[in-house]
Formats: structure tokens, C-alpha cells, sequence
């Protein structure tokens, strides 16, 4: 076993493999989402007001984050803080770096996110778990089952071009979504029977149709301007990265266009996995406009998790009785 810094044992990089269910389980398959993720919440609280408790966990991205808080017995701590952002306190995490391999450094978020579940291992977590990451050289699927927890969320969502890779297990890590969103093959094989998805992007996209004939008008050339330059140095800079997380109105920022970009692919993957290893049942929030950056939204978003739960919470019972 690996160790990290104070003794502590570092996250560890296991490539997919399949474990032998012991006893009939529930999973859960958590899909990323960046603030739409927040809906996970809700998802969480609805199945346990129903008596349904998962034994299986396996999250990418904000799912990894939220499934985890959820095993470690934070998740009300987790939602009080989510709850609590705005746009300045979001703003407070956002520590810009111009050197790294990503805009954000990531240390103060993860630095909140330790601060919720301390030193967690995620081999004492009471249910198994799995964080889902993508090695950055050979584009495999990793699956985070050993080690820190807090480790293993920052690797999951460690979106490329946002924050730096996450040396994990002598591996470069990123987010797990560039290869499995919604991890319903990851929830099988560490022994679930039962699979239960939550896609917070399913209502973004539709099939994703061909628009053949597009020109470019006056306009549209008329709407590049220049930005202006940096007159107070890094310091300004960072005030104008930090305010390209925000968003301009009619005009998007330099993190928004990379994450839209991502999500289309995201997407396209998601309807492609699922398609080949659809789960048992599927709860889809309708999180309306909600965006990624939104995290101020978080009460919207994990109302929707509630709301799409309830509405599925038959379907759910139905699948659950078939375990027994």
C-alpha cells in the first residue's frame, strides 16, 4: 500500500476489474455535471426517505464527491456548505494559476473538501466506493478504490485545461468523465445486482442533430472586439480569469466555452455507454438552465434530484423488490 504524506495511505490507481458480489447490493452510478451534480443530493436523501440504502457507490466527477461525502457520513455537512455558496465565496476557491496545467491550482477547494471528511480511507468506508478517473497517458479507465477519499474526488474531477492532472498510484489523473460518465459498468462489478443512474445532463442535449447551412454575417465579425491589455500584471489578470468564471452576459468565458465543449463529448459518450450497459433504472433531474458554473443554484439543483427521484421512486421499489 502506497503512503502518502503524515503516514497516511494515498489514493491508489486500480485499473477496471471485476469483484464477486457477496450478497444481493444496490448501486449506485453517480454522473458528472460540475453544479448540476448537486442534484445527487437530493437523489440521496429521497431514496433514503424510502428505506433505500445503497451498497455499492461509484461516482465520476461532482458524483465521485457527492457519493463520497455520502459513504463518509458527511453528506449533511456537504450540503450545508454547497448550500451556502455564491459567486464571491465561489470566487474565494478559485486560486489561479498561470504556471500549472490547469487555470485553477485546486489546493483551496481541495483543502475544503478535507476539511469535511479529514484523512478518510476509503477502505474504512462502511459501503464500497470508487471514484472514476482517466489516466492522462493511455486514456484508461481508473478506478479510485484504495486510499485517501479526498485523493480520489480531486483525481475524478480534475477536468482537463480547468485544474492539473493528480498524480495518483505513479499515474496522471484527470476527470473520469472523459471515459465513463455515468459509471454503471464500475457499480456491477464491484458486486451490485441492481444499478441505479443518475444523469444530471439528460435533459442538456438532444439526439444531436446536423445544421448544414450556416454563414457568417457582418455581425458576427463585428462582435470580436479587443479586450484591452493588462496594465497591473498578474494581479489584474487573475481578476479577469476569475471573472471569465462567471460569465459575461450574451458572450461566453474562456472556462465556460472549454466545459460547453467538454459536455457535448461528455454527452455523447454517456448515451454510448448506457446504450451498452444500460442500468436498471434511471433518474434524470430536469435541471432546466442550471449550468455548470451555477454553483450558487445548489438548493435549485438538489430540489430536482428530490423532485426526479419521486417520480421514479416506484420504478425504483419494483427493482428493488426483485433482490429479495
Amino acid at each position: 500500500m502506497r503512503r502518502g504524506r503524515n503516514g497516511d495511505r494515498a489514493a491508489t490507481a486500480t485499473p477496471e476489474t471485476a469483484v464477486v458480489a457477496e450478497h444481493p447490493t444496490i448501486g449506485l452510478a453517480l454522473g458528472g455535471g460540475a453544479a448540476r451534480g448537486f442534484a445527487h443530493i437530493g437523489v440521496l436523501r429521497t431514496l433514503a426517505k424510502h428505506g433505500i440504502q445503497p451498497d455499492v457507490i461509484v461516482g465520476t466527477s461532482i458524483g465521485a464527491v457527492v457519493g463520497g461525502c455520502h459513504a463518509a457520513g458527511q453528506l449533511d455537512e456537504f450540503e450545508e456548505w454547497c448550500s451556502r455558496l455564491n459567486t464571491r465565496r465561489l470566487l474565494g476557491y478559485l486560486d489561479v494559476s498561470f504556471s500549472g496545467a490547469g487555470l485553477i491550482g485546486g489546493g483551496r477547494l481541495a483543502n475544503r473538501l478535507e476539511k469535511s471528511i479529514g484523512r478518510t480511507v476509503i477502505e474504512d468506508l462502511p459501503i464500497r466506493f470508487a471514484a472514476i478517473a482517466t489516466e492522462v497517458k493511455t486514456g484508461h479507465e481508473i478506478w479510485l478504490t484504495r486510499g485517501l477519499l479526498v485523493e480520489a474526488m480531486r483525481a475524478s474531477y480534475a477536468l482537463p485545461g480547468i485544474f492539473p492532472p493528480v498524480h495518483v498510484g505513479g499515474r496522471w489523473l484527470v476527470d473520469g468523465a472523459l471515459v465513463n460518465p455515468v459509471p454503471v459498468s464500475a457499480a456491477r462489478s464491484l458486486g451490485a445486482r441492481l444499478v441505479i443512474a443518475v444523469n444530471v445532463n439528460a435533459d442538456q442535449f438532444d439526439r444531436g442533430g446536423t445544421i448544414p447551412d450556416i454563414g457568417v454575417d457582418i455581425d458576427d465579425v463585428a462582435a470580436i472586439d479587443d479586450r484591452g491589455t493588462l496594465r497591473n500584471g498578474l494581479r489584474t489578470a487573475e481578476r479577469l480569469l476569475k471573472r471569465q468564471f462567471v460569465g459575461h452576459r450574451g458572450r461566453p468565458g474562456i472556462p465556460s466555452v472549454m466545459v460547453d465543449a467538454f459536455n457535448v463529448m461528455q454527452d455523447r459518450i454517456t448515451r454510448s455507454r448506457l446504450a451498452g450497459d444500460p442500468p436498471d433504472v434511471t433518474i434524470n433531474p430536469r435541471l432546466g438552465q442550471i449550468g455548470w458554473f451555477d454553483f450558487h443554484r445548489a438548493s435549485e439543483a438538489i430540489a430536482a434530484g428530490a423532485e426526479a427521484t419521486e417520480r421514479a421512486i416506484e420504478t425504483v421499489q419494483d427493482a428493488v423488490a426483485t433482490l429479495v
